[in-house]
């Protein structure tokens, strides 16, 4: 493959060098003709295609305006003052000196391409600078949307919390709970997960659904869990009032109550709110798991996250190796009841911090 291009004689060549023995003094002269005309040959390829390159880049930096908007952004850069060039946020300091100079040099700017022979303006600033001339209210406006974003989000988390509490968050541990299991997930807004577990609950939905039960089952999960700054319990969407759905829909409520009462008391200070509830259908409209008003599962996005947080330079969520190897082996077994709820309280741990946190939507 790497003679693949070379002239015919360079092929004829390769034949008869490698039908020389090895160690003939006839060798040499024929082995550096070889290298010298692929490495010549290979070089000249390089360098054409990255003058090509250039060009492609010089060439498209006026297409991706129209003529009207290219003649805003030129009409600033040839008649603006150094002062008036200062003005505009990415063009401060030496930039705005080296377009006077290029001015008084060479005289008005042609055309968009010739930004790039100024000093200081490489392809991808030359681009900002143009974009920020022609809208310099973008950067705000993004700003006020994400802003809007996340206040809108606020209305799937109750109770009411400080926007303030929430910014200066380091961590949290997003709890989902089901029939049989309670599942945490102890994540920081590094979106870096440090605790992942779930705990079987086999006394649940048993009997008359005592009291004492439900207080032993859930006390001991929250003697395991770590601190944080909030509690993040996840808020079914399942109605009351679907009397099939009633034996489930109270014990959801139960087990809510006693967790949202006793990690209060266990973690709360200075009187204030530590536990959150959020609703499931939230994490499921950001993670686009919804099937008209139904959430499908999550385990397939999840083995994503696992597998990027080793394959992916920056990936969105990011585990230890030693979590990576444990839960895709977790994740990959064969049971009779999946673990739904492990899954779910990662999912909903990076939606909270997603979009009430980094508005990364």
């Amino acid at each position: 493959m790497g003679w693949r291009g070379l002239p015919d004689l360079l092929r004829a060549g390769r034949r008869c060098f490698l039908q020389v023995p090895f160690g003939s003094s006839s060798l040499q002269p024929l082995y550096l003709l070889l290298c010298h005309k692929k490495s010549t040959y290979v070089t000249h390829l390089n360098s054409a295609s990255a003058a090509e390159n250039f060009k492609e880049a010089k060439r498209a930096i006026d297409d991706l305006y129209s003529t009207e908007q290219k003649s805003t952004v030129l009409q600033l850069l040839n008649s603006a003052s150094e002062k008036e060039l200062s003005a505009v946020k990415l063009m401060r300091g030496r930039k705005s000196m080296n377009i006077i100079e290029y001015r008084n040099k060479h005289g008005p700017f042609r055309n968009l391409q010739c930004l790039l022979e100024v000093p200081l303006f490489q392809y991808k600033t030359a681009i900002k600078v143009c974009n920020f001339i022609l809208n310099p209210n973008a950067k705000e406006e993004r700003k006020e949307k994400k802003i809007q974003s996340a206040t809108s989000a606020m209305k799937y988390i109750k109770p009411d919390i400080e926007r303030e509490r929430l910014e200066t968050a380091s961590s949290i541990v997003s709890i989902v709970f089901g029939t049989r299991k309670i599942a945490w997930a102890h994540v920081n807004r590094r979106l870096a997960v440090q605790d992942w577990q779930q705990q079987e609950c086999t006394m649940f939905m048993k009997g008359a659904y005592m009291p004492a039960v439900y207080l032993e089952e859930i006390s001991s999960v929250i003697s395991r869990l770590p601190e944080a700054d909030f509690y993040v319990l996840e808020k079914s969407g399942l109605s009351a009032l679907n009397a099939n759905l009633f034996p489930v829909t109270l014990h959801l409520r139960t087990v809510e109550a006693m967790l949202y009462a006793l990690l209060q008391k266990t973690f709360s200070q200075d009187g204030q709110y530590k536990v959150l509830s959020m609703a499931r259908s939230a994490v499921g409209k950001h993670f686009e798991l919804m099937v008209g008003d139904s959430r499908t599962s999550g385990i397939d996005l999840v083995k994503q996250f696992l597998l990027e947080s080793v394959t992916h330079a920056e990936p969105r969520v990011s585990f230890s190796r030693e979590q990576v190897v444990n839960y895709r082996n977790v994740l990959s077994s064969n049971k009779q009841w999946r673990d739904e709820e492990l899954c779910d309280s990662l999912l909903q741990a990076i939606a909270f911090y997603e979009l009430l946190i980094l508005n990364t939507t």
